[in-house]
């Protein structure tokens, strides 16, 4: 590829340092300037551009200075969950092509507040979600469209993944998942389930969520971590945490099918996502990497240990293909994912097509953090979901192409 783009990088805490090195593989890339709200941080994002590169970007602490930038093209957005929105919403202003990491809503009308720039401006924007070109999720993807699964009933996804050192150590590494795990208690991280499940049942393109119910344990893990771990913690061994330590979300959609949702980052376990596609031909499993067909498999006597894996067969001819050479993305973040994502911006970008995770995915993905905590504070009550499209999922008349597309 002959053509350049300059990018701009704000925030490099947790995510930020992985994300500058992935830019930071495609040639085509020139970090020009690097953001954080800490100075240390700054410096460590320039010396490593300069390492990579031989040149030093130009760095701020305040996130304006870089998006009104000329030598800055797309502004990637890596900060605390919190700040997300507001750097999206002044970048899109100044006309730059934004790109947002992961994260929930705190108020439903941030994402309207996305939504409406975007609209206003015409500013391109794609979401950064990474596990929708995960292999496991494009494998049950291209076999969903490919019918294999019959027609999609039930899809289910958590975010299962223990977090309880990266909390409790929050003060030390300036972490903003303590004071977040301090004050609210909701499904914080649902995009990297929701996503690829929101894809396979096409929401936002003829489908749509319309309501949810929220149920939490209480909170007792971190807690009991702190005791153990940090004793000496007295003040955070004694804090009362909001955040319950399972937290089931249950989503509804107009064509009739049901979403579950789990937050699980504050017991001991092992990292899952929970992928699961029911349909009336069959299901995919990510735990145990099953797949189960009708008419092929024995109900009564393919238990799960006889399937254990299976779904490695299945892959040799039905792998997405994005996945065609895994062996290719070795040493990529997150297994390939990362580049894979990076890599369908830059084709959105440099081919001007609309981005394949777009603002209405961010909106309706995000507001699931802020609906789930407001279900919860009124009883687990059932709430609405809203339409960000305005009804224009019915008609969509804007399209990802190409190989990245996740669109039927």
């Amino acid at each position: 590829m002959n053509k350049t783009v300059n990018a701009a990088a704000i925030g490099y805490g947790r995510r930020g340092p992985n994300m500058v090195g992935q830019l930071l593989k495609f040639d085509f890339v020139n970090i020009t300037a690097v953001c954080d709200e800490y100075e240390d941080r700054v410096e460590n994002a320039q010396k490593a551009v300069a390492d990579a590169r031989g040149y030093t970007p130009f760095g701020s602490t305040n996130y304006r200075e870089v998006i009104n930038r000329e030598d800055v093209d797309i502004v990637f957005v890596f900060t605390s969950w919190e700040s997300h929105v507001d750097i999206a919403v002044d970048s899109m202003r100044a006309g730059k092509y934004t790109a947002i990491e992961v994260g929930g809503a705190y108020c439903v009308e941030d994402c309207w507040r996305l939504v409406d720039t975007y609209e206003e401006t015409g500013t391109p924007f794609m979401f950064l979600e990474n596990c929708c070109y995960g292999e496991k999720e494009l494998l049950a993807l291209n076999m969903a469209r490919q019918g294999l699964f019959g027609e999609i009933v039930h899809c289910a996804g958590g975010y299962c993944h223990d977090l309880r050192s990266q909390v409790a150590y929050g003060k030390e590494n300036r972490q903003y998942r303590l004071r977040n795990y301090l004050a609210r208690n909701c499904d914080n991280y649902p995009t990297h389930d929701l996503g690829p499940i929101a894809k396979l049942l096409d929401i936002n393109r003829g489908n749509r969520m319309t309501s949810i119910i929220t149920v939490a344990s209480g909170a007792k893990g971190v807690n009991s971590f702190v005791r153990r771990n940090k004793p000496e913690d007295t003040e955070l061994c004694n804090a009362s945490f909001a955040q319950g330590d399972i937290v089931k979300s249950f989503i509804t959609c107009e064509n009739g099918e049901t979403i579950d949702l789990t937050l699980d980052t504050t017991l001991p376990r092992f990292y899952s996502r929970l992928f699961t596609v029911r349909g009336t031909e069959g299901a995919f499993m990510e735990d145990g990497n099953l797949v189960y067909l009708d008419k092929v498999h024995d109900k009564y006597h393919d238990y799960p240990q006889k399937l254990w894996n299976n779904a490695k067969d299945y892959a040799k001819y039905y792998n997405h293909p994005l996945w065609a050479n895994p062996e290719e993305l070795l040493g990529h973040g997150h297994g390939g994912m990362d580049y894979l994502l990076l890599a369908a911006l830059f084709d959105s970008y440099f081919n001007n097509t609309h981005p394949p995770i777009d603002i209405y995915d961010a909106a309706a993905w995000m507001c699931i953090t802020a609906l789930s905590e407001q279900s919860l504070k009124e009883g687990s009550k059932k709430l609405d979901i809203p339409d960000f499209t305005r009804g224009k999922y019915l008609n969509r008349q804007d399209h990802s192409v190409g190989i990245f597309s996740l669109e039927k």
